[in-house]
């Protein structure tokens, strides 16, 4: 038996993207459905850092009282650089006027989840999605199978794709699923969540002979740091204490405290850029479309950046039947994209360590570091990219 099911806009992917472009197109009347492979409880629980942009912060507040970035979430108006031994503090405010908020990823998504299912929305879980039918370029497919195993077809004006890194709707934009730009780094992040309270107020990024460290915390109760490590060290194979070794090594001048290691995982970095986001009358976003190494936070804000521009692409499409904004959509979030990217590169490599790097090397990025943090412009750089640039329509 296969169930058929119409709507303006068919969203592929209940992700911070998928669930924020919902809630805004409701705001502007146009209905939508949303489809995802988990179920409910396995996104909400799947663990994963968040630091959110003003403009993230700001867009989570037209959801009302469902969203908790302000309330639970904790705002970050600087964070310290350290390195040979020094801290050095980037002050977001008084350099741009604006401030980051440590706020879980999975946190996010139980406001936004929450705050759709109040409002009615057409929320599917555990729907597989076999591939998008485009065949008719007036009225896309989604071709799936619900959580019972029954065919379900959904017909749209729009489709847009949602749904992360592995996308099954990238191959009907890009023509394949490895369409587009792509980067993998020398190292990635030994990452641990441990019980005891921050060892700082405001997170710290550190350089050190040894490596690259970030202080970061989760909560009162619980710290978040990371370590840089080779990408085929197995999460298992050291013991806490040479965890906590390897940290504190990496931070020299700061006394980390110390608690029971409760999680623990390795983090690839890799870069990707889709070669196209939009064909047609399907799109792709988010993680979908572009992928950036952690150093920079940009991740979920990136998302919802896209969200920002075509959401009011749509509406002027589905409302006005005007399509300047839709065809204009990739040319505009790429700036953005690129932009964003090349942030993420910048502090990367400024602040990890390669095992081939020379003396030369190891003094230049020095010398770079300290270019940074004793000039204004330099801090400002940073805490622009950091903060976020501002969200607009345009943007």
């Amino acid at each position: 038996m296969t169930t058929t099911v119409r709507t303006p806009v068919a969203i592929v992917g209940a992700g911070p993207a998928g669930l924020m472009l919902a809630h805004l197109l409701d705001e502007a009347g146009i209905d939508s459905v949303i489809v995802d492979l988990r179920t409910r409880g396995e996104i909400e629980s799947t663990i994963r850092a968040g630091i959110l942009e003003q403009g993230t912060v700001e867009l989570l507040d037209t959801i009302g009282e469902h969203s908790r970035a302000r309330t639970v979430g904790r705002r970050h108006d600087g964070i310290e650089l350290r390195f040979e031994g020094e801290g050095h503090r980037i002050d977001f405010p008084s350099l741009t006027g604006r401030s980051a908020w440590l706020y879980p990823q999975h946190e996010v998504l139980k406001d936004l989840i929450a705050a759709r299912l109040a409002a009615g929305q057409d929320l599917r879980f555990g729907v597989t999605v076999d591939r998008i039918d485009d065949s008719n370029p007036d009225r896309p497919r989604v071709l799936a199978a619900d959580a019972d195993g029954q065919e379900l077809v959904i017909e749209a004006d729009f489709v847009v794709g949602a749904d992360g890194s592995r996308s099954v709707v990238r191959p009907t934009v890009t023509g394949s699923s490895q369409g587009g730009y792509f980067r993998e780094y020398p190292f990635a992040w030994f990452g641990i969540l441990c019980e005891a309270p921050p060892s700082s107020e405001e997170l710290i990024y550190s350089n050190s002979p040894d490596g690259f460290a970030l202080i970061s915390q989760r909560s009162e109760t619980v710290q978040r740091m990371y370590f840089q490590c080779d990408p085929a060290l197995d999460p298992d194979s050291l013991s806490e204490a040479e965890i906590w070794e390897n940290m504190q090594k990496r931070v020299p001048g700061t006394r980390l405290i110390e608690g029971p290691i409760f999680q623990r995982d390795v983090l690839r970095f890799r870069s990707f850029v889709a070669h196209a986001m939009r064909r047609g009358r399907v799109a792709i976003i988010g993680d979908a479309a572009h992928t950036v190494p952690p150093t920079g936070a940009k991740g979920m804000n990136l998302a919802i950046a896209d969200v920002a521009l075509l959401h009011v692409a749509l509406r002027a499409l589905l409302l006005e039947n005007d399509a300047r904004l839709i065809d204009s959509f990739e040319e505009r979030a790429m700036q953005r994209i690129w932009k964003a990217q090349h942030f993420s590169w910048w502090l990367t490599t400024m602040l990890h360590v390669t095992d081939d790097a020379s003396d030369f090397d190891r003094r230049r990025q020095l010398g770079e570091l300290r270019s940074i943090v004793e000039s204004t412009a330099g801090q400002t750089y940073v805490a622009e990219g950091y903060t976020g640039w501002p969200l607009t329509a345009e943007s």
